[in-house]
């Protein structure tokens, strides 16, 4: 049974400006400003062209496979090896389950400041409320999700329209900590952009998607870069970005600024609402991930099941859940989006060279989407992807790299173990 064709395009923006505005630039813009001052806004360009680059590679390989498992599709087709998809799906659904826990448990610490509840049974509770939002269908979760992320984009508006006056009262060229600090801003930042790509991840139950998923995919990036590089510019406008740097509810502690006591409680019942939307698409995008591993055969196939009235993969959505929950016991959210970002890096370079790899040898395919700007059949923006998201992937502690390299490892001894199973 195929999955149910319900998304336009109106909802498959929203999806995309849904996952990628949320608990990022919510809880990460402190720690941004700490690392690069009044330059803060650089670091969202960087992540913005970063993003670009990769985003336009996902566009034209969506129309060429509009399926789930995006990532696994494209590898497998382009360098026709199981075993290096197989790694790269393992990466996404390992970093997508820890950013699921990471994100919820952002949200039980609002809602903890709200009313003084505990952090971890929330957190799981909404993890498993919205798991029922994705298994009743993708049509209610878009709904649900469009709500969200109005809320989301409302609160965003704020934090602009109050800092508007306060435009031009700081230097926003001033390097504290040079060009290092500005990269390594722009690494952890980017996890306020992930999120873009995960589009792709929906092509199956998206009406038109060759058409549709290029156009989303790409006015997500422009929609959200637009919102953080004002939103970054009024933060440090209207605090000290020491102060901002220091603050668990930085936008808050902006806010506070102009709208005084009243700000605290009004941006924390927005975080509600943009945490919460954000796990809610990460939770669909990554059971998707899991079905299609499960599809090809790369996990197990009762994971592939789809529910016959909902339509909807109803075991894989059962998967992330429980193992998302798990992970609220372990997770710090600096920690996971660092983790998530690294994972992305390593993941966009390897989807860049994928069409790099196809551009080459398969030139006839057919193409609905072609980014522009190629030498000959050879895409510019892609080798800028693979440029960039490598020399990101050096921006990050060796500690959190040998990490990276242990979830690989884990990832082989699995892949074994499941290919040892099927071939029985």
């Amino acid at each position: 049974m195929k999955l149910k064709r319900s998304i336009g395009l109106l909802e498959a923006i929203f999806y995309g400006v849904g996952v990628i505005v949320g608990a990022g630039i919510y809880a990460l813009i402190g720690p941004a400003a700490g690392m690069t001052g009044n330059s803060l806004w650089l670091s969202f360009v960087i992540g913005a062209a970063i993003a670009s680059f990769t985003g336009l590679s996902y566009a034209e390989l969506a129309t060429m496979f509009p399926k789930a498992a995006a990532e696994y599709i494209y590898v497998r087709r382009a360098f026709g090896s199981k075993f290096f998809a197989f790694l790269i799906g393992w990466l996404l659904v390992f970093t997508g389950m820890i950013s699921a826990a990471t994100v919820a448990l952002a949200f039980g610490g609002y809602f903890k400041a709200l009313f003084n509840v505990s952090i971890v049974p929330v957190s799981i509770l909404l993890i498993v409320f919205l798991s029922v939002i994705n298994y009743k269908g993708i049509k209610e979760s878009s709904k649900f999700n469009i709500v969200l992320t109005s809320i989301e984009i409302i609160g965003l508006l704020i934090i602009i329209f109050l800092g508007v006056g306060s435009f031009g009262k700081v230097n926003y060229f001033e390097f504290p900590f040079g060009t290092k600090g500005v990269f390594s801003a722009a690494a952890l930042i980017f996890f306020a952009y992930l999120g873009f790509e995960e589009i792709a991840n929906i092509s199956e139950e998206t009406k038109k998607p060759r058409k549709v998923i290029p156009i989303a995919l790409l006015l997500s990036v422009v929609i959200t870069t637009l919102l953080y590089i004002f939103t970054s510019i009024s933060a440090v406008s209207l605090v000290n970005w020491k102060d901002l740097s220091l603050s668990s509810a930085p936008l808050a502690l902006a806010a506070s600024q102009v709208l005084g006591s009243k700000a605290f409680f009004l941006l924390s019942i927005i975080a509600l609402f943009a945490t919460g939307g954000t796990v809610l698409v990460i939770l669909v995008v990554t059971s998707r991930m899991v079905y299609g591993m499960s599809r090809e055969k790369s996990l197990p196939e009762f994971l592939a099941l789809v529910h016959e009235k909902t339509r909807t993969p109803w075991l894989a959505v059962l998967f992330v859940m429980l193992f998302s929950a798990i992970f609220v016991f372990t997770s710090d959210l600096t920690t996971a989006a660092e983790i998530t970002s690294l994972a992305a890096f390593i993941t966009f370079t390897v989807v860049n060279l994928s069409l790099i790899w196809m551009r080459h040898y398969m030139p006839k395919m057919k193409r609905a989407f072609r980014v522009p700007l190629n030498i000959g059949n050879y895409p510019i923006t892609a080798f800028l992807g693979v440029f960039f998201s490598l020399f990101m992937v050096f921006q990050f502690d060796l500690s959190l790299i040998k990490f990276g390299i242990g979830v690989l490892i884990a990832g082989i001894a699995a892949y074994l173990i499941f290919t040892t199973r099927i071939s029985e």
